[in-house]
């Protein structure tokens, strides 16, 4: 122990020495004193900082994922050079099923350091991470000093997970208590309620998991270091299924590797047709679900030999496919542009369809929009009626009508700023009577004056358009610096339009639109 934790300690046990030994205050204090001898004050693991394993490691355990493999390296780079440094906070930010939790594991075996995993999703109460005071009865550390305990080492990797979604209510707010934690020039200094002395959490990799950096508070967010971990692209699903989800299902099962084979062709069918993610969580559940079925058959004597799974066994294991692949339309429609879309589950298509009738000029909007995406399209409108001048149409021609715009999928809850560019071209398409060509995706918000912003979620986005068997892809000319750095794969066969204004996209979106004033 450090001298003043030393000194803190004896007071105490001096103090349990003149006590009754079944007194409540004997209790609290010889759990007290349970808890100090407990810790690990100087007890440390040594780091493995042969570059050249750990890279071994990580690639073995994970497939892709250069760029969080690539910062971790550099890491342990700075250690071997200065010989000691800071644990940095990590974030990695992603959709559910990227590997982010395993990651983090791997890191801790690549490094030979412990490993300790805390979830803080739905923690509300500050007491949580600080711990309570020990004048309340049953108190106790904080979730930080039990899980230093529980590592056993000084310089655990220590995984929060789920730090979006950490809330507030009276009793305190978490997220502040964690500034301390994971501030560089703080962390060396932790207390915890409980303990009353202070705790050095300078030397443990913090690493703290996020399906979405919006929602982090921007303090927290402000000490940590984001590595984005985007959806998996086809090929790299099929990669991991055969290297990885394929033989941890069959050793769970008991299945002997030679008597069951599961074709290319079937995990593409399962990829493309049972699952809809980023990830590979559900790919991994279908896989297991044909291993059990499997597994019974050999059981039941059905099954003497080796079986092989083909793309046509799979709907005989599994039943109809549940996920309608997203394809183009048959044709080019007046009033229906393609945009492209982020959601928790990765990239996805939304098919935006705009309709004039006769009435008093109001904007109609359905399909479960939230505020951003209402104020999306009202500004996409106000666009277009203060720009009708361009495409020849007077402002009479439709003063009378109302226009209703409705983005199909109504159950499913849909907001962001990025369909204001597929709103505004479909409502263009709808007024001048041109079809919309329907190999044409597009994201991007439109100001009132025709400007186009840029927008995120490019991987997904593209990745979205890219299965759908779109090549033509509109996308802010702001966003130019993402679109050079999506994986060489993404980019391949796709055509990049990028635009500043609204009469960029409706030339390229347009049918017979090439010149516009």
């Amino acid at each position: 122990m450090p001298e003043q934790v030393e000194q803190k300690a004896r007071s105490e046990l001096a103090r349990l020495r003149q006590m009754q030994p079944f007194s409540p205050e004997a209790t609290v204090v010889r759990n007290y004193l349970d808890w100090l001898v407990s810790l690990p004050w100087s007890k440390r693991t040594e780091d493995r900082l042969d570059i050249v394993s750990v890279q071994r490691i990580l690639d073995e355990d994970h497939y892709g994922l250069e760029k969080p493999k690539e910062r971790i390296v550099e890491h342990l780079a700075v250690v071997q050079l200065a010989g000691r440094i800071k644990g940095p906070v990590l974030c990695l930010v992603g959709p559910p099923g990227t590997g982010k939790t395993s990651l983090a594991r791997s890191v801790a075996r690549a490094l030979g350091r412990n490993f300790v995993r805390v979830s803080l999703g739905g923690i509300r109460d500050e007491a949580e991470i600080r711990g309570h005071r020990r004048t309340y009865v049953g108190a106790l550390p904080g979730r930080i000093i039990q899980s230093m305990r529980r590592a056993g080492s000084k310089n655990p990797v220590f995984l929060m997970d789920e730090v979006d979604k950490i809330g507030a209510d009276f009793r305190g707010d978490p997220a502040a208590a964690l500034l301390e934690v994971l501030d560089p020039e703080q962390s060396h200094s932790f207390s915890d309620h409980y303990l009353e002395v202070e705790f050095d959490l300078s030397e443990v990799l913090f690493i703290t998991t996020a399906n979405t950096p919006h929602t982090i508070p921007p303090p927290l967010l402000d000490r940590m270091e984001v590595i984005e971990l985007h959806g998996y692209l086809e090929h790299e699903k099929l990669h991991i299924a055969k290297g990885f989800l394929i033989p941890k299902q069959l050793k769970e099962t008991g299945i002997d590797p030679s008597r069951l084979r599961i074709t290319d062709g079937a995990i593409v069918k399962l990829i493309r047709q049972y699952t809809d993610e980023a990830g590979v969580r559900q790919l991994q559940r279908e896989i297991a679900s044909i291993c059990r079925k499997v597994a019974r058959r050999i059981v039941e004597g059905k099954e003497e030999g080796a079986v092989t799974v083909t793309a046509r066994d799979v709907e005989g294991l599994l039943g109809i496919p549940r996920v309608e692949e997203r394809k183009l339309l048959d044709k080019d429609l007046v009033g229906v542009a393609t945009g492209l879309a982020w959601t928790q589950n990765g990239g996805d298509l939304l098919q935006i369809e705009v309709t004039l009738f006769p009435g008093k000029g109001e904007l109609v909007l359905t399909g479960r929009l939230g505020e951003v995406m209402k104020e999306s399209a009202q500004a996409a409108w106000s666009y277009v009626r203060a720009a009708v001048w361009k495409w020849g149409i007077e402002e009479e021609a439709f003063r009378h009508k109302d226009v209703h715009i409705h983005v199909p999928e109504g159950a499913i809850p849909k907001d962001g700023p990025s369909a204001g560019i597929t709103m505004a071209t479909a409502l263009v398409s709808a007024l001048t009577g041109r079809p919309v060509r329907r190999d044409v995706a597009m994201s991007g918000e439109v100001t009132l004056r025709g400007h186009v912003l840029p927008v995120g979620g490019l991987n997904e986005k593209v990745l979205a358009a890219r299965r759908a068997g779109v090549r033509t892809v509109v996308l802010p000319k702001r966003n130019e610096p993402q679109v050079r750095e999506l994986p060489p794969e993404l980019r391949r066969g796709m055509n990049f339009v990028l635009v500043m204004h609204m009469d960029e996209v409706l030339k390229v979106a347009l049918v017979d639109l090439r010149e516009v004033p």
